[in-house]
Formats: structure tokens, sequence, C-alpha cells
């Protein structure tokens, strides 16, 4: 078994008078890639920035390496080496690359404390980031902003990475160099909690994966049991995963 690295229990979140999540229940193993899926609306994004303190949880317990973080606000939650990629992806347009991830670098002051040789291995992951470090961001492609967003993310080494829907709006040849990516990450044993529409790119990537629908975790396992299992995905997600690319 596994060891968790986060994990919550009965999670309820209210945005105003919205109720909507209706009590989460997830584990996340160390090490692992989990597939968070579910239609649109089903609360995976709010499950996200509750995860990061950005709303809170108004019930339940939310633990991370076995540390309450329920109630942190966010920056503490940073600190405790979470990184966010969110769907807008948090990057800043007028800054070039390099300052983008300067600034993402928390424990940088300059350019010369980030560790060069995970610098490179960036490079290495999304070649695009060495080739237009000068760039503004908000010059790059959508699929070179996407991996500008993940680049930010591991710049320096974090406990866990809460991504949400990475491969949206990208075209198929950049979804293969983000598929690459993240198969890397996994190969350093990065833990990832990813939100994702496309279930080609799940069904490649996922360790483990739970379902949500209607602000609750309806299904969890095997991502490769539930990619072998059209039935199953029918019945969860209200379409024929199998032939979706």
């Amino acid at each position: 078994m596994s060891e968790v690295l986060l994990k919550l229990e009965g999670v309820h979140t209210h945005i105003g008078a919205y109720h909507i999540l209706h009590g989460v229940d997830l584990v996340v193993p160390k090490g692992q890639l989990t597939m968070l899926l579910g239609r649109n609306g089903a609360g995976k994004t709010t499950t996200l920035r509750t995860i990061m303190g950005l709303w809170h949880a108004s019930q339940g317990r939310i633990t991370l390496a076995g540390q309450d973080i329920t109630a942190r606000q966010t920056p503490d939650i940073a600190t405790s080496g979470v990184a966010y990629v969110p769907e807008s992806m948090g990057i800043f347009s007028d800054l070039s690359v390099r300052e983008n991830l300067l600034l993402a670098a928390r424990s940088a002051r300059t350019l010369d404390d980030i560790d060069t040789t995970r610098l490179e291995w960036i490079f290495g992951l999304f070649p695009a980031m060495k080739k237009f470090w000068n760039h503004p961001a908000g010059k790059l492609s959508g699929g070179q902003k996407q991996m500008l967003a993940v680049s930010r993310a591991i710049v320096e080494p974090r406990q866990l990475l809460l991504i949400d829907e990475p491969s949206k709006g990208l075209a198929p040849a950049i979804i293969q160099n983000m598929i690459a990516a993240f198969r890397e990450l996994k190969a350093a044993q990065t833990t990832i909690l990813l939100v994702e529409q496309n279930f080609n790119f799940a069904r490649q990537l996922g360790d483990s994966v739970a379902v949500m629908d209607d602000g609750r975790v309806v299904h969890s396992g095997s991502m490769a049991e539930l990619a072998a299992d059209e039935s199953l995905q029918s019945k969860l997600l209200g379409l024929s995963l199998g032939a979706h690319q």
C-alpha cells in the first residue's frame, strides 16, 4: 500500500450561498499521479482550490503528510511545498519567461540562486522555455504558456502539484509533449493531483483515479481498471470515453 501524501475527509465547501462540495473523500498516494475526473460542474476545480486554501472548507479535514492544513492560508500551504497550476495558467503576461520562473522560485532572490541542474532539467522537459527565455510570456502560444505554468510549479522541489486541465485547448502535438513531460515528472516520483477532461490524456498518465459528481467522489481506484471498463466510464462520466480523444 502506497504512503498517503494528501487526504481529504468529509470536505464540504460553500462559496457564498452555494454549497459546492458535499463531503469529499479523497486520497492521493505519495509519488503517484492521481487523476480527478468528472463532468463539468462536478466540483473538481473547487476541490483543488479548497486544498490550496483559496476557498476554505466549511466542514471536514484536509491533511498533507499527516499535518492538518484545513484552516491554513494559501501562502502557508505554498510554503509547505504545494504548487497550484490553475486552468487560467496563472502566469505574468508582461514579464519574461525568465522573470516568471524567478518569481516562482520562493527561495531565490536572483537567477543565480536557482538550481542550475533543475533549470536544465526543466529545459529538457520544455525546450521552448529555453528558446523563449527572454520573451514576454504574453507573446507565447497557448501550449507554451501551459509549459511555462507547469515550469513555474516545478522550478523548486514540491511535495505536491495541483494541476487543473493542462491539455485544455492545446493542439494534439502539444498534448503529446505535455504527456511526455508528465511521464518524466512521474519518473522523478513527483506527486500530482491532476484535473482533466481529455480521457486519452488521463489514461496514459494516471496511476489512480477519483471521479466526482455533484460535489462528491463517487468512484476511486486504479486508472488502468477504469480505462479498461467502457461501461464504467459511461456510467461515471456519461459518454463513451474509450473513443474520446
